[in-house]
């Protein structure tokens, strides 16, 4: 990024490029503490003025032909795949990933999710008929049936640090897919690359006021978009806690919500597991994202027969883990996103050690003399009961905790106020698959932590609400209107 001038992109506002009222913060690389770009200030009116563009031009776009919509998204897939290494060159400056994350897992997934949304897919569904007799509401009949998806509207949609592509990608593509119209509101420590994703789609023809973009470092900008009275949903990814108070102000308007949210994902290794193959997979905790992501199995339970070794071998494996500066070809473990959350992560690694938790990999703060980095570290000797075991931690740390039976497994991954994703690993597959289905949690990988990206995504209990992903997604950003006539 040193060679190109800061980006200091201005609000995207029906269309055009609008000059912040509020002027522009300091984006800084987690690396290097430089700053790499200004992102703009928005005020309260201004927010209200994109929700305002995305209410007038939803009536067009919604009755644009879905195959319209459709090419609209697959070029602009097109657009971010021609410009993906300087992209992915701004969201590693923001976010401090790895260039293979930052490539592979931030900008190519984003392309991916347009490409997906640019697959036209029945809006109708076609009902059994039913035999009416003759009676008060009228004359015997046959009577038809569709269920018909409609979109909601004009949806707001909040998103989180840990990845500016896939993450808002996730949401704009299938929403707009749906005919509906967007105001992007990007997390604060990283919002740039989202402002890229709004040329891309410019430049691939979306209308004016179809996506409308804004940030800001105040909780103002946010609660404007929530509030907002032209915005009709709200499609959040973030903290339990932020998505509460966002639940709460919907719920006074009636708006509909999708909420992605917190997680404290349980990996259950029986003895029987493939433990190498248990440990590759729970070490992603320390290496993706370094830890920041709701998906992790942060919160191992293991059998006692095999419990010693899965901490040797986890011990082992963050022990090895390069970390250091992103941009470095062999490096694995990259910074957290700021000083702020470093300080986070650490305290919960001393409150760990307070609570009686044995710190047998990391625990000390990298030597480096700029950028925000944590040492992958394992917590072993765990109860379910301490705050490192219930409260999400967001980087990379994992927590140990042995249990014997397979009753006593379940009740404690499902002693959890959480439920996004949990994993079992067990080389006896029947019984795998009958403890997933006695998790409380909105997805379980079984042997493994890959996802599939047509399966529905959401949590149980403080996890979220509502489902997304794949076709889901596509239910999520749509009511359901029915049609009923005589046959």
């Amino acid at each position: 990024m040193s060679a190109q001038p800061p980006y200091s992109p201005g609000l995207f506002i029906d269309g055009a490029w609008v000059e912040p009222d509020g002027g522009r913060h300091p984006v800084v690389d987690p690396a290097t503490e430089e700053v790499v770009g200004w992102a703009p200030e928005a005020s309260r009116a201004q927010v209200y003025a994109a929700a305002g563009a995305a209410r007038e031009a939803f009536g067009a776009w919604a009755r644009t032909a879905p195959e319209e919509r459709a090419a609209v998204l697959a070029r602009a897939a097109v657009v971010i795949r021609e410009h993906l290494p300087e992209y992915a060159e701004l969201a590693q400056a923001e976010t401090g990933a790895t260039t293979a994350t930052a490539r592979g897992m931030q900008v190519a997934v984003a392309a991916a999710r347009f490409r997906r949304y640019a697959r036209v897919e029945p809006a109708e569904r076609a009902l059994p008929p039913q035999i009416n007799e003759a009676g008060p509401m009228g004359k015997a009949a046959v009577l038809g049936a569709l269920a018909v998806r409609q979109p909601v509207g004009v949806v707001a949609c909040i998103t989180s640090y840990n990845n500016p592509w896939a993450n808002p990608a996730g949401k704009i593509a299938p929403a707009l897919a749906m005919g509906n119209t967007v105001v992007v509101k990007p997390a604060p420590q990283d919002p740039l690359s989202v402002y890229r994703m709004a040329e891309a789609l410019a430049a691939a023809g979306v209308p004016p006021g179809v996506v409308n973009v804004v940030s800001g470092t105040g909780v103002e900008v946010g609660e404007a978009a929530v509030d907002c009275a032209d915005v009709d949903m709200v499609s959040f990814t973030g903290s339990t806690a932020v998505g509460q108070r966002i639940a709460e102000v919907c719920g006074r308007s009636m708006k509909r919500q999708l909420m992605e949210l917190g997680g404290k994902g349980a990996a259950l290794v029986f003895d029987d597991a493939d433990v190498r193959e248990a440990v590759a997979g729970i070490g992603t905790t320390f290496s993706f994202y370094s830890g920041q992501i709701c998906t992790a199995p942060t919160r191992v339970l293991a059998q006692r027969g095999i419990y010693g070794r899965v901490v040797e071998e986890l011990a082992a494996y963050a022990r090895r883990l390069p970390v250091g500066d992103p941009r470095a070809p062999r490096t694995v473990v990259g910074p957290v996103i700021s000083a702020a959350h470093r300080e986070r992560v650490e305290a919960y690694v001393e409150l760990g050690r307070k609570e009686g938790a044995v710190v047998v990999a990391g625990g000390e703060r990298p030597p480096y003399e700029r950028g925000f980095y944590v040492a992958p570290t394992l917590l072993a000797d765990c109860t379910n009961d301490m705050r490192v075991a219930r409260e999400e931690i967001f980087g990379p740390v994992v927590v140990v905790v042995p249990f014997d039976e397979e009753d006593e497994g379940v009740a404690l991954a499902n002693d959890s106020d959480y439920g996004l994703i949990d994993y079992v690993w067990s080389g006896d597959v029947a019984r795998a698959f009958r403890v997933a289905r006695r998790l409380r949690a909105g997805g379980v990988g079984i042997n493994t932590v890959g996802r599939n990206m047509e399966a529905p995504f959401g949590g149980f209990k403080r996890s979220g609400v509502g489902r997304d992903v794949g076709s889901y997604a596509l239910e999520a950003y749509s009511e359901v209107q029915a049609l009923v006539w005589p046959g």
